[in-house]
């Protein structure tokens, strides 16, 4: 067997991050986006001792746990991996994948189960689509990027992630650029104008926020500016059951693909609110919020409920994004302190702070480990909540000098949670249970919450 070679495999199981794994010739196979069970024909792309990768080029054989797909866009759109799953299978795959990784790096840490969403279709509050073409120089498309690949784009105006008005703004805007004849951005010669489009939408207030990010370049050859007016006018014109609140025109000229720049507030204001339990949230359009708002009242209500002792202790809420964890904290703790490295998520948490009347919260705003290293005070309990990078060996490692007794690790990310506790074991901490939490029903993501005792001094 050697780099280019095609094989025929079945997958045996899957590891976190959606990797299948089988065998050939005793030798162990890992192959991105396919499911246990399912006999493929895959090209391998990597082969070394330690470890052998292959790229999936057919499936020759359904997996006996597959069913029909429930999706108009499946094959097409790389968004639903484990859509041909029933919703009880992939709660089981997901927790088979993330035990599976924890147990080949030897911590064997005693798993709660997994809690499925209390929605499974239309739970997304945020959605970030992508302008395009399906095939090189094709027309225009608005939607999310083709299986597999990174500049092909696919309409996904069915999508089941969403609800009606997010499939009504989709179609509508993707009418009106074809209409318009806009161009969209090229990303290897860098010309054009449409890049991306965020539809937010509040699950509990019916607040809609649409941002349009695009270059600051003319839309034609003769210099014509985009018509931002007759955009707004299209827009708040739709026959929507929410109310768009919001229409941003984000400037983006940057060289990466992903939405950045200032933007301009072409109508109402950048924000919408939202709600959690019984707390109102003031959430910006930069600004971090869990996508499926009853998935995140049912993570917030897990992870709290493992350190139910909060009375008179102060609390750190770390990579605290609007406040969300750290204010429900404030009902039983004395005091809570929240570091977050977005100012505009800083920014929200503050105003979230006085529309619930919250007072024994204070939210400070730079990198959790630099401010850490400036603050004298001294916590009782520690909620740390970080990006998909994890937190790092230098925050584990500051977070774990305080000698708390608790330290409750909610992660987006279970390879860097992984990551974190093997510093913080090195620190005297011991993962005590781990509960995962089903927030992205039909994809391969998963929420995990992980309780760590101190057990030992170092």
């Amino acid at each position: 067997m050697k780099k280019g070679d095609e094989i025929t495999i079945k997958i045996e199981k899957m590891k976190y991050p959606n990797i299948g794994i089988g065998f050939y010739e005793d030798k162990k196979i890992h192959v991105k986006h396919v499911l246990e069970g399912q006999t493929i024909r895959c090209r391998i792309s990597k082969n070394r001792s330690e470890k052998r990768e292959a790229r999936c080029l057919e499936i020759i054989e359904s997996s006996p746990k597959e069913q029909d797909s429930f999706c108009e866009h499946y094959g097409l759109c790389g968004g639903c991996l484990f859509q041909t799953l029933s919703a009880e299978g992939q709660l089981q795959t997901k927790h088979d994948m993330v035990k599976l990784l924890f147990d080949e790096a030897g911590l064997m840490i005693p798993f709660e189960g997994i809690l499925a969403s209390p929605q499974i279709f239309e739970y997304r509050n945020k959605m970030e689509f992508s302008f395009g073409d399906e095939t090189k120089d094709g027309p225009l498309r608005l939607g999310m990027h083709k299986k597999g690949r990174y500049h092909d784009v696919v309409n996904v105006d069915r999508c089941h992630l969403i609800d009606e008005d997010y499939r009504v703004i989709l179609r509508s805007i993707s009418e009106y650029m074809i209409e318009n004849q806009m161009p969209k951005f090229n990303k290897n010669t860098f010309i054009g104008f449409l890049r991306h489009l965020v539809v937010r939408k509040s699950y509990k207030t019916g607040e809609i926020l649409i941002g349009l990010s695009a270059s600051t370049q003319a839309i034609d050859d003769q210099g014509t500016l985009f018509d931002t007016d007759a955009f707004v006018k299209m827009l708040i014109e739709l026959p929507l059951k929410g109310k768009i609140v919001g229409i941003l025109y984000v400037k983006n000229d940057g060289i990466s693909d992903m939405v950045q720049g200032e933007y301009e507030v072409l109508f109402g204001r950048d924000y919408l609110y939202e709600k959690l339990f019984e707390l109102t949230f003031k959430v910006s359009f930069y600004a971090f919020f869990q996508t499926n708002t009853e998935g995140a009242e049912r993570l917030y209500e897990a992870a709290l409920n493992l350190i139910p002792d909060l009375e008179g202790k102060v609390a750190f809420d770390l990579f605290s994004g609007t406040g969300t964890i750290g204010q429900i904290m404030s009902k039983r703790a004395q005091q809570v302190i929240g570091i977050e490295i977005v100012e505009d998520a800083v920014k929200s948490a503050k105003e979230n702070m006085k529309l619930n009347e919250i007072h024994n919260c204070e939210f400070l705003c730079g990198d959790v480990f630099k401010v850490l290293n400036e603050i004298s005070i001294s916590p009782d309990v520690i909620v740390v909540d970080p990006p998909r990078s994890g937190m790092g060996e230098k925050a584990s490692v500051k977070v774990a000098s305080y000698g708390v007794d608790e330290i409750l690790y909610i992660s987006c990310n279970p390879k860097s949670l992984l990551e974190d506790i093997i510093v913080l074991k090195r620190q005297g901490y011991g993962a005590e249970k781990i509960l995962l939490v089903d927030m992205f029903p039909w994809t391969g993501a998963v929420e995990s919450i992980c309780l760590l005792r101190k057990v030992s001094n170092t």
